[in-house]
């Protein structure tokens, strides 16, 4: 059986549909992290003009074509967003927990079918056994009529009717040997195995599991079942989530804080030429004075010109910024409002949803409980009645053997002895079942 357990935890698909979601959920978490780390974006541009454009330092407009490139960077961190990151992290956390938490209840949930499943192997099993046997008895008791019919001691019906007999017990061992084909193949499926291959379950000798506990405590166990079931867990978790979710909802009514830092520069082709100095200042005319025709003349100083290389240009052009951004919600159509009043309503429904599975818990711990006492009975009262029918059979057999029953009562004494064995078979594990079922939700591990 724990080879069983250990294949379903290892190859089951649907727990690792499990983990994949607790993968995605622990991304999720490291990104909440993540995001209180600053933001870091750079923007280069480039391209070329064409048409009319100005001419730098001068009133006019030429058609050209230029190349341009225009580079920033700029970077941002969040100082304080109404406490939503922090809380974002934790509630993220907890959602990771949920979702491992989720992932061990799908684990449990399998561990106690492959369990049930396998007792069910063993019990069909043991019917197919106690089949067999019926089978052997039943021939005996045909050849037995054939012998009495030849010899005139018994009718044609009393022979029909032992041939009956041996029909129904071959039937009883194919429908035996059906429902452990069918459970075999279902425990195939726990733990993904070609449906074709065949395997061997091996029985423990339940001769020897005198020590079943059949007394319990109900009031320890729901109080134990409370802490450890993966069920309660997992909606206890998730009203946790709901609470901060509250408080993210409250958290768009405050401001929001942040330190921006920009780096800008920029190119032209356009600019071909940058000054590096002045000239010697020369007179130069520029008209006369009406009537004396005396020139006028001002003074120019002219600039010494060189070429403006990228790097250059680029570098002059080099600026920074720094400073603080507060953004003040004042109205957004109540919708901060709504996302609150939401997230409230949805704590109050997951409260609910962890009371109702604590009380579905409980009630399914009592009839547990009432099952494993009710197996218990059950186990004593088909052992009595097994051994009354085997001591039945045997006397009857003896009545039989000299002719002082018919065969009627002598199929009867089988038929009654044959159910009885298979109920006594079936109580057995029932009260192994039942008593690991408590233990599963004691949080203890299923062994036999």
């Amino acid at each position: 059986m724990q080879q069983a357990v250990d294949l379903t935890l290892q190859n089951n698909l649907t727990i690792k549909q499990a983990q994949i979601t607790e993968a995605l959920a622990t991304e999720d978490y490291n990104q909440s992290k993540n995001n209180r780390l600053p933001s870091l974006t750079a923007n280069p541009q480039g391209g070329f003009n064409f048409g009319r454009s100005p001419v730098a330092g001068q009133y006019t407009y030429i058609n050209r074509s230029s190349f341009s490139i225009n580079s920033s960077a700029s970077v941002q961190v969040t100082l304080y967003q109404g406490g939503q990151l922090r809380n974002q992290i934790y509630q993220n956390k907890l959602l990771l927990d949920v979702d491992k938490t989720n992932t061990a209840k799908v684990k449990n949930d399998l561990l106690l079918n492959v369990v049930t499943d396998y007792l069910t192997i063993l019990t069909d099993q043991d019917l197919v056994i106690a089949a067999k046997q019926q089978i052997g008895i039943a021939n005996i008791a045909l050849d037995r009529a054939q012998k009495n019919f030849t010899a005139g001691n018994q009718t044609l019906a009393d022979l029909a009717q032992a041939k009956a007999q041996v029909s129904t017990a071959e039937l009883n061992l194919t429908n035996a040997q059906n429902q452990v084909d069918l459970a075999t193949l279902i425990l195939k499926q726990y733990m993904e195995m070609d449906p074709s291959k065949d395997i061997t379950v091996q029985k423990p000798d339940i001769s020897k599991l005198t020590n079943v506990k059949t007394v319990y405590d109900i009031t320890e166990v729901i109080k134990t079942a409370f802490t450890t079931s993966p069920d309660i867990r997992l909606v206890e978790l998730q009203q946790q989530t709901y609470a901060q979710s509250i408080k993210i909802a409250k958290g768009t009514l405050l401001p929001t804080l942040s330190l921006f830092g920009n780096l800008q520069s920029s190119y032209s082709n356009a600019v071909t030429s940058r000054v590096i100095g002045s000239g010697t200042p020369t007179q130069v005319p520029i008209g006369t004075v009406t009537g004396t025709n005396q020139v006028v003349t001002t003074t120019v100083t002219p600039s010494i010109l060189a070429p403006y290389p990228f790097t250059n240009q680029f570098g002059d052009n080099f600026n920074q910024s720094l400073g603080l951004s507060l953004q003040i919600p004042i109205f957004n159509r109540y919708s901060a409002r709504t996302a609150i009043k939401k997230a409230q309503l949805n704590y109050q429904y997951a409260e609910l949803t962890t009371q109702l599975a604590k009380n579905t818990l409980s009630k399914t711990i009592i009839q547990a409980m009432l099952d494993l006492q009710a197996a218990e009975k059950s186990l004593l009262s088909s052992q009595q009645t097994f051994n009354s029918n085997k001591e039945a059979l045997n006397i009857t057999k003896q009545r039989y053997d000299v002719g002082l029953v018919n065969t009627l009562d002598y199929n009867t004494a089988i038929t009654n002895y044959n159910k009885s064995q298979n109920d006594m078979i079936e109580a057995q594990y029932q009260v192994i079942f039942r008593s690991k079922v408590i233990d599963y939700y004691l949080g203890n591990p299923i062994v036999l």
